[in-house]
């Protein structure tokens, strides 16, 4: 039989006189509230407040929750307002101890520290429906049992960044997950850790609302007016951050208000049902990384309002437009539309974004999860239709690449190996003939591509490995390098030089992570900028720094005694070039180029050590960067911030360009495809063209949202061949990799630093040896850090662990160089 509450109550009381403690009026009340309810035939639950209780409440109240199981107490809530006194590790031993009764724990404003949260997220929680809002966890890594929970809530965690690979694997009955107001930006990561849960069909990112003129919500019924309404937000608090939109409907119905109510409704109904909405109220958080610092970004709501609405530039799509039928849902019961137009000639009509995440800022966000999560119903508040996930679609496939080289469907690496095997038997015992037509149709790169494919789809989270390099060993104990450009060598691949910010220049065997030739710039360089190797001399290597030093040294001069120290005897010192920025060797090994801070670039002559000549005046403004072409010695071009390239020709004395190609901002990069076809633009704020080299003609323009900061530096390079290109920009802390065919963005990859730290991306460089890997030399946003370089393995997995984590201390300049 079970306990009743009356004789729970008197253990309690009992338990506390045995311990010596007074009874907690609280729990008391709590007790008093579960018998009235039980007394009304209701539901018997039991509300505990934790900002009402007390270290000394803890045993008590241990013994009497032992007995819940027996008891009549059907749920148990677990809940805090406000600041708590509560031990949290007494907290999570009450709540399991709870056990399968545990319904709900909503905890706001969480004070109980880092221990609590990397404890309940290691073990676990047998409740229903898990609140953690405005919670300090940094990384999502939930490992503990959650086999019950449906919803989970991780709204205001503004720490909250990216997930760990199996965050979500422990929750196979969650159904509604929100976190509004997190700082999640990455798209591919995210719909990697959501599609561990198959039963989810509500997400939210942020609250859409649709308000009328007087800031009541036409999304909200009778129905929504209990307390699941404000689910979104602190209680007693405003929406903070909100936004509104005014769409801009007309009085009067006529055809301009048809076509705006085409565009806005391309949802049946925008009230959420009861089941979803109670799904929705509370949700639960956890993060392996745990971070007690702010983080504030502001953003502006016309991304927001393109990615739900996408036509509301006011242009009618025919191929998709919304019938007047939808005005009634599939139960004959009015629409919002419908309620709208029954009311356009008295209420003006906006939607209202709360709490947005920055990741909805990411263009065609909305149709990118519709698409990647195929069994969702609801996103940020929007019911997802038919007719969105056909929009989807067909977006995703314009804009995005699902595998590497346009591959469909999925397929492991054993799958692709086996079938070269049978492959190659096959053609083994045919024909020559027969074996001609076995392979028309199938170029040399299929199978590696298809396995690059295969790798490359399997894991969202790639190995990020930062180069473990210091000057140990060489006089100074403990004083680490600060690189600040990089090259790989162009015929060794395990050759890397990177030059300083006190003008060393370190050769080093990356994949060993060993020092191979170490030059100090003994008082004559600074920053060192340009870097070059030599390609029919393997071992020599120009380089350049901002005081114009220009020297070309070889890296077998190298003095055993000295632990790799460079003997000055090996090195060719040039004439100054002021100010430089870039330096490049032509494909003959012959001459060399240099530009900087001026209009001028200065050519030299390797064999005699001598500068040539200066060609002045080749731009109206300074020119960042010039390149010499692959293959042909003479052709070279310029990069400037006059928003000009230009490319020339040293066979017609380079007084005017072959051709001119114009950009919209300050051109900050610029470089030759592998195989001279292309060339690659890189501009201010993420405006990044692809060129043909023989005419300057676009061929293509990649679309990456701009940040509508004037000092973020955009640097694009080739990888894989000319295959695909990586970009990054020094205002951000992601480098994206795009098909250089199609453009369509493969996946970005977001630079995490350790505690609170982001990085920007101060250079990048595909791996010429390896496919889809890379190198990128990022530093931390904050003043006084360091920069590093770090290797990324596309095709390998690697959940980010501690040992990788970023380290370090100082801000290089960004504007210069390549």
């Amino acid at each position: 039989m079970a306990i009743d509450i009356a004789t729970l109550e008197e253990r309690y009381i009992n338990s506390c006189r045995k311990h010596g403690v007074l009874p907690n009026t609280a729990i008391l009340s709590g007790l008093f509230k579960a018998e009235v309810k039980k007394s009304r035939h209701e539901p018997c639950s039991l509300e505990i407040f934790l900002d009402h209780l007390k270290d000394i409440d803890f045993h008590p109240l241990l013994d009497t929750f032992m007995e819940l199981d027996a008891s009549e107490i059907q749920a148990v809530d677990v809940r805090n307002e406000s600041s708590c006194v509560f031990n949290g590790e007494c907290a999570l031993s009450l709540m399991r101890t709870i056990n399968q009764k545990l319904r709900r724990v909503d905890l706001q404003d969480l004070s109980f520290g880092k221990e609590f949260l990397r404890d309940l997220s290691r073990k676990g929680l047998s409740c229903q429906v898990l609140t953690l809002r405005s919670s300090h966890f940094r990384k999502l890594n939930m490992m503990g049992e959650f086999m019950r929970i449906h919803t989970l809530n991780l709204d205001f965690s503004t720490s909250l960044t990216s997930f760990r690979e199996d965050c979500f694997s422990c929750m196979p009955n969650l159904t509604c997950l929100s976190m509004c107001e997190t700082r999640i930006t990455n798209l591919w990561t995210t719909i990697a850790a959501l599609s561990k849960l198959p039963s989810l069909v509500e997400l939210r990112f942020q609250n859409w609302l649709c308000c009328n003129d007087a800031g009541s919500s036409v999304a909200s019924s009778d129905r929504r007016s209990d307390k699941n309404t404000d689910v979104g937000q602190p209680k007693s608090a405003p929406y903070i951050g909100a936004s509104s939109v005014e769409i801009g409907i007309l009085a009067n119905y006529n055809s301009s208000t048809h076509e705006v109510l085409e565009n806005l409704f391309s949802l049946d109904d925008v009230v959420i049902n009861d089941e979803v909405q109670s799904m929705i109220e509370d949700s639960s958080d956890d993060d392996s990384d745990v971070d007690f610092s702010s983080h504030q970004k502001e953003y502006g709501y016309s991304e927001l309002l393109s990615n739900v609405f996408p036509r509301l530039n006011g242009q009618v799509d025919q191929q998709n437009e919304v019938s007047f039928d939808a005005l009634y849902n599939q139960n004959g019961e009015e629409s919002l539309a419908g309620a709208f137009t029954r009311q356009i000639a008295d209420v003006s009509l906006k939607f209202i974004s709360c709490h947005a995440s920055p990741i909805c800022f990411e263009k065609h966000y909305r149709e990118y999860m519709i698409a990647s999560l195929p069994h969702l119903k609801v996103l940020d508040n929007l019911p997802i239709r038919k007719i969105d996930r056909e929009r989807a679609t067909v977006t995703f496939s314009q804009y995005f690449e699902y595998l590497p080289y346009k591959r469909k469907h999925k397929e492991s690496v054993v799958s692709i190996l086996q079938k070269r095997e049978i492959r190659a038997s096959h053609n083994h015992v045919r024909t020559l003939k027969q074996k001609s037509s076995c392979t028309s149709g199938k170029s040399k790169y299929f199978y590696t591509r298809s396995l690059c494919a295969a790798k490359v789809g399997s894991s969202a989270w790639p190995f990020l490995h930062p180069l473990s390099i210091s000057s140990n060993g060489l006089g100074d104990e403990g004083m680490n390098f600060r690189p600040r450009q990089f090259e790989y060598h162009p015929s060794d691949s395990s050759l890397m030089v990177f030059g300083t910010l006190d003008g060393e220049v370190v050769v080093i065997n990356h994949e060993k992570e060993q020092i191979v030739s170490y030059i100090p710039s003994l008082g004559a360089m600074n920053s060192v900028l340009g870097l070059c190797w030599l390609k029919k001399y393997p071992s020599k290597l120009i380089a350049g720094s901002d005081n114009g030093s220009l020297k070309l040294y070889d890296i077998q001069h190298t003095t055993p005694r000295t632990m790799g120290i460079y003997n000055s005897a090996g090195c060719v010192t040039f004439d100054e070039f002021d100010q430089l920025t870039s330096v490049h060797v032509n494909s003959t090994d012959e001459l060399f180029l240099a530009s900087g801070y001026s209009r001028n670039v200065a050519l030299y002559d390797i064999s005699c050590g001598r500068r040539l000549e200066v060609f002045s005046d080749m731009h109206r403004e300074h020119i960042n960067v010039v390149k010499f072409a692959n293959y042909s010695p003479s052709v070279f071009v310029t990069s400037s911030f006059d928003q000009d390239v230009k490319m020339w020709d040293l066979r017609q004395k380079p007084i005017s360009p072959c051709y001119t190609a114009s950009s919209s901002r300050g051109n900050v990069m610029v470089c030759f495809s592998p195989d001279d076809h292309y060339l690659l633009v890189s501009a201010v704020d993420n405006e990044v063209r692809q060129l043909l080299a023989v005419d300057g003609r676009l061929h293509l323009k990649f679309e990456i949202a701009p940040t509508e900061s004037s000092q973020n530096y955009t640097r694009s390079y080739y990888m894989n061949g000319r295959d695909y290109i990586i970009s990054g920009s020094s205002d951000e802390h992601v480098a994206r990799i795009c098909c250089a065919q199609t453009g369509r963005r493969l996946k970005d990859l977001s630079l995490e630093g350790s505690g609170s730290g982001s990085m920007f991306v101060q250079s990048l460089r595909g791996d010429p040896f390896r496919d889809f890997n890379m190198s990128i030399l990022a530093a931390y946003m904050r003043p006084g850090s360091k920069s590093e370089i770090v290797k990324v393995n596309l095709l390998a997995s690697n959940d980010y662990n501690k040992e990788h984590c970023y380290r370090g201390h100082s801000c290089p300049s960004n504007s210069m160089g390549g």
